[in-house]
């Protein structure tokens, strides 16, 4: 029982990420930059703090009497996880929501399950869950198998975009997505998924925090949203100082307060988007509650995600006026990513 609740949070959790975007498509005159740190906002700060604040006793004197080096692990990887966000952001610019969402969250999931083993390779002595251990296990090889044929889905993902890009004209293309741009937006997708896969090394980082508040009271369920404050503030760093630049270089501060704008419904919309994009880790925490912070958490979370994204593509005719042959190609990328998701987790679940 556990477990099915477990991966009905997950479910929620992916739900919302794969359709915290669909918001921001309904602010008008507003540079990207604006939005998105507007939405960011609710995201890192505002709603992180409320769900602490409701659902976690006393987490500000538990977030003080943590050690410092606990505090700095959680908070750098939540900035180098707030990198990958904000590209992210660029790669559903670029791609749109079923294309951007496959590719960044491919690589997300294939690194999520390798750098783990990795690094424990080349920082510490112990072989359980190392890579060299990986390689002589039923299991690690399996789960090796499963980030080969990731990569295979993303590569399968990427030619059905270029088709995509030969197919259209450019007004076709911007018919669904208006900045649609094959090379950039693979490259934003690339770098993305890989530093996105920091949020759940954040979350073991900050894992001491969780115990405390749930020894304090705080319900096993939302113990981790004391350890969200501390990563969100990260990803809120990186974030606000690139839009901050983008605003500058852009000429764009003026949109926050221009009335010749739609500013009561841009603000709106964009605070729902930040709200709708903490809620998957809001119920990403529910969910490692139930099932642990493993890859295996991990790697469902991003399966999910990317059948409620690419749902969202379709509903949003992203692929709109492409061949037949195209359509089948897209459908088959997203089926190999969504294949190797349940591979890493069967070998995951031989390992643990």
């Amino acid at each position: 029982m556990q477990a099915i609740l477990g991966v009905v949070f997950h479910f929620l959790g992916s739900f919302a990420s794969g359709s915290f975007y669909i918001p921001y498509k309904r602010v008008k005159g507003w540079a990207w930059e604006s939005y998105w740190i507007t939405g960011g906002m609710f995201s890192w700060l505002i709603v992180p703090l409320i769900a602490a604040y409701l659902t976690v006793p006393g987490f500000i004197s538990i977030i003080l009497n943590t050690p410092g080096t606990t505090l700095f692990w959680t908070y750098f990887l939540g900035a180098l996880w707030g990198i990958g966000g904000l590209t992210f952001g660029l790669a559903m610019r670029y791609l749109g929501v079923s294309l951007g969402m496959s590719v960044a969250l491919g690589f997300c999931s294939a690194f999520g399950a390798l750098i783990p083993p990795i690094y424990l390779d080349l920082t510490s002595a112990e072989e359980t869950g190392s890579f060299s251990a990986m390689l002589g296990s039923t299991g690690g090889l399996i789960v090796l198998l499963g980030v080969v044929v990731c990569l295979l889905g993303i590569a399968i993902c990427g030619k059905a975009g270029m088709r995509k890009e030969k197919e259209l004209s450019t007004d076709q293309k911007q018919d669904a997505i208006q900045e649609f741009d094959i090379k950039k937006g693979l490259l934003v997708a690339v770098f993305s998924g890989i530093l996105s896969a920091c949020m759940s090394f954040a979350i073991t980082a900050g894992k001491d925090m969780a115990v405390v508040a749930e020894a304090a009271g705080a319900n096993p369920l939302f113990r981790n949203n004391v350890i969200f404050v501390v990563v969100m503030l990260g990803g809120l760093t990186t974030n606000f100082i690139w839009c901050m630049i983008l605003n500058a270089r852009n000429k764009t501060f003026t949109d926050y307060t221009n009335k010749k704008k739609p500013l009561a419904g841009n603000y709106i919309f964009s605070a729902l988007a930040g709200t709708t994009w903490f809620l998957q880790y809001f119920f990403y925490g529910m969910g490692e509650s139930k099932l642990g912070n493993g890859a295996s958490s991990w790697i469902l979370h991003m399966a999910f995600i990317i059948l409620v994204a690419n749902a969202w593509g379709f509903a949003l005719k992203e692929w709109k006026g492409v061949s037949k042959k195209t359509n089948y190609i897209i459908i088959a990328g997203i089926a190999a990513i969504i294949l190797s998701v349940v591979i890493v987790g069967y070998g995951n679940s031989l390992n643990n």
